[in-house]
């Protein structure tokens, strides 16, 4: 599986392949065309209440992770990183994340979880 993860405010690069967003909001001020996402895969990011709760605090991180890793075992979520894993066994997947913080955000803990699940 070819996966990495970048902001999607970076310009698009054909080295990223498949381009998915896993935010559950649209990245405001982008246009669908400057985004250059092939998919947008809401079922596999933190619910709303999770997003709101963890507000970027690098202090709230561990747990963050904890209960977001739980959210990944929803039914629509693992259908979801089913597909996920499907597209990246074909090609180079990017998953792409709004947030400004490039450690402490829902994308590192998405990749991070589909190559330990990697099979």
């Amino acid at each position: 599986m070819k996966l990495q993860i970048k902001r999607v405010y970076e310009p698009a690069a054909p080295s990223d392949g498949y381009r998915v967003l896993v935010d559950r909001l649209w990245p405001r001020g982008l246009t669908k065309e400057s985004a250059a996402v092939a998919e947008w895969l809401r079922d596999v990011a933190p619910s709303t209440e999770l997003r709101r709760w963890f507000s970027h605090e690098p202090e709230r991180w561990a747990e963050f992770k904890r209960r977001y890793l739980h959210e990944l075992e929803g039914e629509a979520a693992v259908n979801a990183l089913h597909h996920l894993r499907e597209v990246a066994a074909q090609q180079h997947v990017t998953l792409l994340y709004g947030a400004k913080d490039e450690a402490h955000n829902n994308a590192v803990v998405l990749l991070e979880h589909l190559q330990r699940r990697h099979h």
